[in-house]
């Protein structure tokens, strides 16, 4: 590819060095509005914007008076008017500046320059900021507008498709498996309640996580703010102003916010992921028994080479891309809290890629929720599978005998079973020879590998009464 022949490799869906911005874009783009380059830029001129605004509500700031209606209507267009093409004006500054926070600013001066109110207050654009005071909060925008926005609502979709699953198959009954070898029945049911209690758990979490802002200036003193209008609250007003954006506010920073809610946020998705992950290696290894048939897609190929293969290509993409977003996520949360003395740089280029590890995130649950679109419980096979384990019906036998007085029950149940074929017939004979009350052994008799799941079946119908739960609802007597 070398030489005169070589293509030009301008940005498109082939020549994207990630994934997310090629092959997987479709499924990603709504992120885009919020965690791209045009997404800082667009939330930085927010905040100039709301700054400037701000200012002129500011008694002692008698330099910018309060703006006319039509004025704060030209201010806001900004905002809501805010464009590709206006993008592209800022990064052509930017050539020229090389300070992408400064290019903002100059771009507001430009549009305002030509509005006659607001041109005479144009100096007060960036008043007493420091880049960071502008990027701090565009990152925090970012971050709350793409999860509140994008992410929560694909976590919702895949929390309710596993609460489905409980519910529709709530009385399927099931072989555990521990260790990976045959254990106490369950219900599939019950063991997808697992996975949408624990999700919606994480997912409460990370909706209760502080998105934080500052806005004090240079090293988080006012020390400028101070100079220019001594006798003004700046405390307050910072705190009035990043309120007013949706934020909590962080009074005690450098010149950086500390991003310590950003490690708290990045982490509670990594456990997110991490249960999902979970669910994703059991649904394969469901899958792979035989417990789960595969819908097939007519002109699908599962294998190159093997023509018969469904492969559970979904759950597999999940589970590598939610590693994908942990890996990064995890170097957002262990890097972005450390910054030398009052601020480095290394916190800048890091945070540019919260789009990757949210992308990726966003993808696997799109790729779980695919595949769980896919599946088709195979009671047959699940039947067959209880059908060849009468030996888990040792542990209820030697919980009764244990009831009654029978000594040494678990070394009995042992010898009968353990390394051995038991059969149906083997274990009503060995029941029969108990020296336990009749009820006792007709209840025991009665029992098989089908019916013996516990409090399972209701656990899984009862899931959304659990999450209601989990997230702090009240529960009637009526819902029980």
């Amino acid at each position: 590819m070398a030489g005169e022949h070589s293509p030009v490799f301008e940005l498109s869906s082939l020549t994207a060095l990630s994934p997310l911005d090629g092959r997987y874009w479709g499924k990603v783009k709504d992120l885009a509005p919020y965690m791209s380059e045009y997404g800082l830029i667009y939330f930085r001129v927010l905040v100039e914007v709301k700054w400037l605004l701000k200012l002129s509500q500011i008694p002692e700031v008698s330099e910018v008076p309060s703006f006319s209606e039509e004025a704060q209507s030209y201010l806001q267009g900004l905002i809501d008017g805010f464009s590709m093409s206006d993008a592209l004006e800022v990064k052509t500054i930017e050539r020229v500046t090389n300070h992408d926070v400064k290019a903002v600013e100059y771009f507001l001066k430009q549009k305002c320059q030509s509005h006659p109110e607001i041109a005479k207050v144009l100096e007060f654009f960036h008043f007493a900021c420091t880049s960071e005071d502008i990027n701090n909060l565009a990152h925090a925008l970012m971050l709350k507008e793409g999860v509140n926005t994008v992410i929560f609502p694909v976590m919702d979709e895949l929390i309710k498709a596993i609460c489905n699953m409980a519910k529709d198959n709530a009385h399927i009954s099931m072989l555990s498996r521990t260790h990976g070898q045959p254990a106490s029945p369950s219900t599939l049911g019950k063991e997808m309640a697992i996975f949408a209690v624990r999700l919606s758990r994480e997912r409460r979490e990370i909706s209760q996580i502080e998105i934080m802002g500052k806005f004090a200036g240079a090293v988080g003193n006012y020390n400028a703010h101070l100079v220019a209008y001594p006798d003004t609250n700046w405390p307050r007003i910072a705190e009035e102003f990043v309120k007013s954006l949706g934020l909590s506010f962080n009074p005690y920073v450098t010149q950086i916010e500390s991003h310590d809610y950003m490690a708290k946020l990045f982490h509670a998705i990594i456990q997110f992921n991490n249960i999902l992950i979970d669910f994703d290696r059991d649904l394969w290894g469901y899958i792979s028994l035989g417990f789960f048939k595969q819908i097939t897609k007519a002109g699908e190929i599962g294998s190159s080479t093997m023509p018969h293969k469904v492969n559970p290509i979904d759950f597999e993409n999940s589970e590598g891309n939610l590693g994908k977003a942990n890996a990064s996520l995890s170097h957002l949360s262990m890097k972005l809290p450390i910054s030398r003395w009052q601020r480095d740089l290394t916190d800048s280029t890091v945070l540019r890629n919260m789009g990757e590890g949210l992308g990726h995130s966003l993808l696997a649950y799109k790729s779980a929720l695919q595949g769980i679109s896919k599946l088709q419980v195979n009671e047959a096979c699940l039947s067959e599978d209880l059908d060849r384990s009468w030996e888990v019906l040792a542990e209820p036998i030697q919980t009764v005998m244990r009831r009654y007085g029978v000594p040494e029950p678990y070394e009995k149940l042992k010898a009968l079973t353990r390394g051995r074929a038991v059969t149906k017939e083997s274990i009503r004979e060995f029941i029969e020879g108990l020296e336990i009350p009749q009820e006792a052994k007709t209840n025991l008799s009665r029992l098989t590998p089908h019916t013996y799941v516990g409090a399972a079946v209701e656990l899984a119908r009862d899931v959304d009464m659990a999450i209601n739960l989990v997230n702090g609802a009240k529960v009637l007597e009526t819902d029980r």
